[in-house]
């Protein structure tokens, strides 16, 4: 059942996706081919797959033009494309919530469009949102940081389950995976352990666009799938960074500053699942690490490591917010000197197993939430038992292997 329905995905993908042809500047003589958005591509074709479509969009303020205006305003002000609804996930529409939070239902001041939530809803609920703003068509366009346990990747899983529920089409615009498309890392999650900050069995590092992630859940996880369109990129390639793109970076969520956050943070993030801090109200989250009573001897210990790409400089900070609020902390600040060597998973494995040797109240949250994050009890059950950074790494090399050969079929750039 499963190779016949991929098959039947695999025919239809050059309907189903849908680029326009870049015009002819001297900017795109100069180089090998720009990169354009999906919604760059959308719009030049006069927003040609929705014509006829009452149209409602899922996005953030990542939804931006390069000359940063927000996609809503713009489509709102053009009339090749009737867009009635605006859908905020995690964050909002504007992004004025921490994390954990949403705006709620409001009218948009700029464009006087609804703005429905849909931060912690799916299913039929979430299908009985669409059915009330009214719309034929779900949009979504949101800036990805290539974690499994960033929630906007299962935003558009959501979404796109609750429009096959709700009889709608979805429509995908594509962006960069901004550290880039090069091979899955990390361990795969186990399905008991789903939750929004992993609903499927991806690895922890996808390596994936949320084109090419809607094209995998469509194929592998929904129940059936959605009509779904996919606006693609032109010019991206996968081995490109995100700067390679000359777009602007807007915060896809407030502790998400920059491309090098987003670097880092699939292996950083796990120390959500400690006692120390992860940076959080630092102007550097993800990015420095640490806890009351660590010193110097962590960053020398991760050193003595010699991962690849990377060093650990001594820190210390005093958070503004969250984990040891206004006080004083010890830790590590990462840098980054070779982005192609570096493995942020492997390197986020090697920390937590240091950390746990150099400081006597090292501790998993009480909850276990590590064990959500990294998608099962291996990671906590073998750092606990002692195992070496090598050791935890080789525990979910088989489920990995598995995973990047289900993925390679949905890939759609080289």
């Amino acid at each position: 059942m499963r190779l016949s329905r991929r098959a039947l995905l695999a025919a239809t993908t050059a309907a189903a996706s849908f680029t326009a042809a870049p015009p002819a500047t001297a900017a795109g003589r100069d180089r090998r081919k720009p990169l354009r958005t999906g919604f760059e591509n959308l719009e030049a074709s006069a927003y040609a797959p929705l014509r006829g479509q009452r149209v409602g969009i899922v996005t953030n303020p990542t939804g931006v033009t390069r000359d940063v205006r927000h996609i809503v305003d713009v489509m709102h002000a053009d009339p090749h494309v009737e867009l009635t609804a605006v859908f905020g996930p995690e964050h909002g529409f504007r992004g004025t919530a921490q994390a954990g939070g949403s705006e709620g239902r409001y009218d948009d001041p700029a464009t006087g469009l609804p703005v429905y939530d849909t931060y912690l809803k799916s299913g039929q609920p979430l299908a009985d949102v669409f059915t009330t703003a009214g719309v034929d068509t779900i949009v979504f366009d949101i800036q990805d940081a290539g974690a499994r346990f960033y929630t906007y990747i299962w935003t558009l899983y959501d979404c796109m389950e609750a429009a096959q529920l709700a009889g709608r089409r979805f429509v995908v615009l594509d962006r960069p995976n901004p550290v880039t498309g090069r091979a899955a890392q990390g361990p795969v999650l186990h399905k008991e352990f789903a939750t929004f900050v992993g609903r499927q069995p991806i690895s922890q590092a996808h390596g994936m666009t949320v084109c090419e992630l809607a094209r995998l859940f469509n194929g592998e996880f929904l129940s059936a799938p959605v009509p779904l369109e996919n606006v693609l990129m032109t010019g991206w390639k996968r081995a490109e960074f995100y700067d390679a793109s000359a777009l602007p970076w807007v915060p896809p969520s407030p502790n998400m500053p920059t491309p090098d956050t987003a670097l880092v943070y699939s292996g950083t993030c796990m120390f959500e699942g400690t006692n120390l801090s992860e940076g959080r109200g630092t102007t550097r989250p993800f990015e420095l690490l640490g806890a009351d009573g660590i010193d110097g001897r962590w960053a020398a210990a991760a050193n003595e490591l010699h991962l690849p790409g990377v060093h650990f400089r001594e820190a210390y900070f005093a958070p503004t917010f969250s984990k040891f609020q206004g006080k004083t902390v010890g830790g590590v600040q990462i840098h980054v000197d070779d982005r192609a060597a570096y493995d942020p998973v492997r390197t986020g494995i090697a920390l937590l197993v240091t950390a746990k040797q150099v400081w006597s109240d090292f501790a998993w949250r009480p909850d276990n939430w590590i064990d959500k994050l990294t998608g099962s009890t291996h990671v906590r059950t073998a750092i606990d038992a002692g195992a070496s950074t090598d050791e935890v790494v080789a525990g979910w090399q088989e489920e990995l292997t598995a995973f990047r050969r289900i993925r390679k079929e949905y890939l759609l750039y080289k």
